[in-house]
């Protein structure tokens, strides 16, 4: 057991040295440090870059803070693919973001960017009985739609 205990301070002071001597001083300045850096870390970064701007044009482009509508946290299936079919008739305008989370499905609705306006399609989805329980006003990163009278970009 004292081999063990002896071996194991032996190694830990080993690796400590070595990363010591890893990290030089530049020696016509004190103040610089040079770290040796794996030349994979910036071919990563790029990746993550890439996949980051990726995922914004799947926004559309443009995302904003914003509101959605919780509409529903079950586990009824059948219940769900319902309420968004009618979700999709009577608001055609608007996305239904369905997602599975074991056991249940959540089902959002909207994209607004200010609260009032996700108010006024809750009372309207209340007002229609299209969802009998809660609905829940959540904040949220949204797809902001392009203003269709706005100038286009460089004009």
């Amino acid at each position: 057991m004292k081999h063990l205990f002896l071996l194991s301070i032996l190694s830990i002071s080993c690796i400590i040295s070595y990363a010591q001597n890893d990290i030089q001083t530049d020696s016509t300045n004190n103040n610089n440090i040079i770290v040796n850096k794996d030349p994979r870390l910036n071919t990563l970064a790029k990746k993550e870059a890439e996949f980051n701007d990726a995922n914004g044009a799947l926004l559309g482009g443009k995302a904003a803070r914003g509101y959605r509508l919780m509409l529903l946290h079950t586990n009824d299936r059948a219940l769900a693919m319902k309420v968004r079919a009618q979700l999709l008739q009577n608001f055609p305008e608007q996305k239904v973001y369905m997602s599975f989370q074991p056991p249940y499905i959540k089902l959002k609705f909207g994209d607004f960017l200010d609260k009032d306006e996700a108010d006024k399609y809750k009372t309207e989805i209340t007002n229609e009985k299209i969802v009998t329980t809660n609905i829940y006003i959540l904040p949220e990163l949204v797809e902001v739609k392009p203003d269709k009278n706005a100038a286009p970009a460089g004009n």
